[in-house]
Parts: structure tokens; sequence; C-alpha cells
């Protein structure tokens, strides 16, 4: 009998240890599903911000590199300049609003929009004098202006007294003081100033067409 009890108890051991075994591996299963779903959903939220990114990519990448092999449609609006450079020299103001070489400068895009020719131009400062003038006047010479423009006393007699130095340019004076000669023209500050710039320009650049 008494074997037979602890035969019984021994049996009910080993019920209870299996069933605790059964229990901790029902634990680690839920652990582990439970990971597995919020993996997986941590997957598929990595995967869609994946895609996005090369869906943007993609798209950024069709608009800047376009594959269309037609030739491009060419800019109406873009000027065809000619080889023609039309430079002004001034005084220390530049072309600010309301000077003489405000309106000359008017007179030489007018000009530009008839002939195409490039036009620009070049502030002397420091001391406003013919000598202070030569360097700044040289510099336009260097670049190859084919037409200088010089407004102000001293930048008039800079351009007068280099004009025989350079017969291929073409001179054109703004001043009372100056005096024409072969490759020098002289405008006067009047009224008509804008229109009479805008003529000498266009004058100078046909004769070279």
């Amino acid at each position: 009998m008494s074997k037979q009890v602890r035969q019984v108890s021994q049996a009910r051991r080993t019920r209870m240890a299996d069933k605790a075994r059964r229990g901790r591996m029902f634990a680690l299963g839920r652990a582990a599903v439970t990971w597995l779903r919020a993996l997986r959903g941590r997957t598929l939220v990595l995967t869609a911000g994946v895609l996005a990114v090369a869906a943007a990519l993609t798209v950024t990448a069709v608009l800047l590199f376009p594959h269309d092999s037609r030739p491009p449609v060419p800019d109406t609006r873009a000027r065809a300049y000619t080889d023609i450079d039309a430079c002004l020299l001034t005084g220390d103001k530049g072309v600010t609003a309301d000077t003489t070489a405000a309106t000359v400068w008017q007179g030489m895009r007018d000009a530009s929009l008839k002939t195409h020719a490039r036009v620009s131009y070049a502030q002397v400062t420091g001391e406003q004098s013919t000598g202070n003038a030569r360097p700044f006047l040289n510099g336009l010479l260097q670049r190859s202006c084919d037409v200088v423009l010089a407004v102000g006393n001293a930048e008039a007699a800079a351009a007068e007294a280099t004009a025989p130095q350079y017969k291929k340019v073409d001179f054109v004076l703004v001043g009372d003081a100056t005096r024409a000669s072969v490759n020098v023209r002289t405008v006067a500050p009047s009224d008509g100033l804008r229109a009479d710039v805008a003529d000498a320009v266009e004058h100078a650049v046909d004769a070279r067409g």
C-alpha cells in the first residue's frame, strides 16, 4: 500500500512538471509570435519608406535628366549678339540716374537693340583727372572694344589723346570741348543726347558690318 502511494505521488509530480514545462513553452511561443508580429509591422513600415524614397528619386531623375531624343527648342527671348563691343567710360558716378552718363548709356542700349552690338561701361574711380582716366581707358581697349564712348571732361580728354594710336577703334566723345578727327566723333550734351548717341553707335557698328 505504501509503495502504491509513492507511485501515485511520483506520477502526480511528473504530471505537474510536464504541465509547468508546457506552460513555459507556451509562454515562450506566445512571446515569439508577438515579437514576430511587431517585427513584421516595423518591416512593413520600413519597406514602405524605402519604396517611397525610391519613387521620389526616380521622379527626380526623370525631371532632371529627361531622355527625350528631340533637339531642345531654342529660347526665342535670347538675343544673338554680333561680335562688336561698344564700351562707355564714365566718371566715378557711373551711370547713376539723372546724369549725362545715364542718358548716354540709354542711347547705347537703344543702339544695341538695333545692331545687336554688346554694350558695357567702366567708371573712373579715384581722382577725376585725365591722367587717372587713362588706365581705365586702356582697360577698355585691352578688352578689344570696337567703339569707345567717353563722357566727362577727364574721360573725353583721355580718349581724345589716345584715339590717334588706335585707328581701328571708333571713338564717340560727349562734350563741348572735344574735336572730331578721322576715328573720333563728337556729340554735344543736349536734349537729343540719347538719340544722338544711339545714332553715333549705330553708324560706327554699321561701318564695321
